[in-house]
């Protein structure tokens, strides 16, 4: 890829208060250094100078660690070419300026500039994503908040319902189910639950919608025999448990309203939109894939949206952690997991591989033959996940939905 020649190179050493800036010009000289504090003024007053230096603010490339932020888009909204490096590439390139390990915000932001302006291949250029892109990845992330708060809270209730209220779990092992939550509301202790009756327990399942389990089971297993606990127990530990059930609610009905918001979304970016540039039709493709479904495709478009957008699969396998890494020296080669990459995408990617294989006649095959060779679960998921990786690049090119007869198709002619 032939690099675009630029005349000032500029390195922030992002803050939280204050930004220290450094700036180069080709030959490496430093034009300039200051600190910027962290507020629209300051900012502004950095840019304008920083434009009244270069010929076009096109011609000024700007090195920083965080590729978000508001420093980030406003260096974007003016038109400045901003570029992005890993933290741990940035350590590296920092012992090159300083072998014997200084470091200070001064020195980083000198190493930033003079890396871009030597080493401008190993930097990824940033750019503006769509606003849809946007709020599907800040919806995505939260949903990802919001289950493991969910999660934190179920488990502290089940903890106190298996000390002290065990009948309930016999009902439901994880006590994540609003129905449970209201059996517990209405009856908190053993005590009470023994003694409701059958038509409070069908009020509840009816208002629920539960009809899996009728009330004859239920009020058999309230009336089970129960432990014998030290006084005070029962009572301290279901205060407890009631008063974790505004949370479970609270968070349960937080995560339904983010998963409404995020199929809005989807159904907007999948319908063709002259105000959305990129391929319409990417959504269409990605649910039609076996294992795909609302929570993978909002990370895949929201994690990897360049990479997706450029059909490039060597770099979605290598930002979702399932191509390998080798290192070899000498006799001695080792092929290991990547764990540098998008934590996000890899979780996805294996849900994705998961579900697919449970589902999927090929990837069910695909899998079993991986495991034969003596891989491991986790080896064989992401080996199916990086075919699954192939295979949806491949459609995003010719633009087909999957269909599962193709490859049988071919494979028998």
């Amino acid at each position: 890829m032939n690099e675009i020649t630029y005349s000032l190179f500029v390195g922030v050493d992002w803050g939280t208060e204050t930004h220290q800036v450094c700036v180069l010009a080709p030959d490496g000289q430093i034009v300039e250094e200051r600190k910027v504090s962290h507020s629209a003024t300051a900012v502004a007053e950095f840019l304008d100078w920083l434009s009244t230096k270069a010929p076009e603010r096109a011609s000024v490339a700007v090195a920083i660690e965080t590729p978000h932020g508001a420093v980030v888009e406003e260096l974007l909204a003016r038109n400045f070419k901003v570029f992005a490096i890993n933290p741990k590439q940035l350590d590296r390139f920092r012992d090159r300026y300083f072998p014997a390990g200084a470091k200070d915000d001064r020195k980083d932001a000198m190493v930033l500039a003079g890396s871009l302006r030597t080493d401008q291949h190993c930097f990824r250029s940033v750019g503006v994503s769509e606003p849809l892109v946007v709020r599907l990845r800040a919806l995505s992330r939260l949903d990802e908040d919001l289950n493991l708060c969910f999660q934190r809270h179920c488990s502290q209730l089940r903890q106190l319902l298996h000390r002290y209220f065990h009948h309930l779990l016999q009902l439901s092992p994880t006590a994540d189910e609003p129905w449970v939550w209201a059996l517990l509301e209405l009856a908190p202790t053993p005590h009470k639950a023994a003694r409701l009756t059958l038509s409070r327990i069908e009020e509840v399942l009816r208002q629920c919608h539960i009809r899996r389990i009728d009330a004859w089971q239920i009020l058999n297993v309230f009336r089970g025999p129960t432990f014998s606990l030290a006084p005070g127990t029962v009572d301290a530990d279901s205060e407890h448990a009631i008063m974790l059930l505004p949370h479970l609610r609270l968070l349960h009905q937080q995560r339904l309203d983010v998963a409404h918001r995020i199929d809005r979304i989807l159904e907007e970016l999948s319908t063709p939109n002259e105000k959305i540039p990129s391929h319409s039709r990417d959504v269409e493709l990605l649910l039609s894939l076996p294992g795909v479904g609302r929570l993978v495709t909002a990370t895949l478009l929201a994690e990897a949206a360049p990479l997706l957008a450029e059909r490039d699969y060597l770099g979605l396998r290598a930002y979702a952690g399932v191509a390998p890494v080798t290192r070899q020296s000498g006799k001695k080669a080792a092929v290991l997991m990547r764990y540098g990459c998008n934590l996000r995408l890899r979780n996805a990617l294996y849900h994705w591989s998961r579900v697919s294989m449970q589902h999927d006649p090929r990837s069910r095959e695909h899998y079993h033959r991986l495991r034969n060779k003596g891989h491991s679960h986790g080896r064989a998921l992401r080996g199916l996940g990086d075919r699954l990786l192939a295979l949806l690049c491949a459609m995003l090119r010719s633009q087909t939905l999957y269909d599962p007869n193709r490859r049988k198709c071919a494979a028998n002619p």
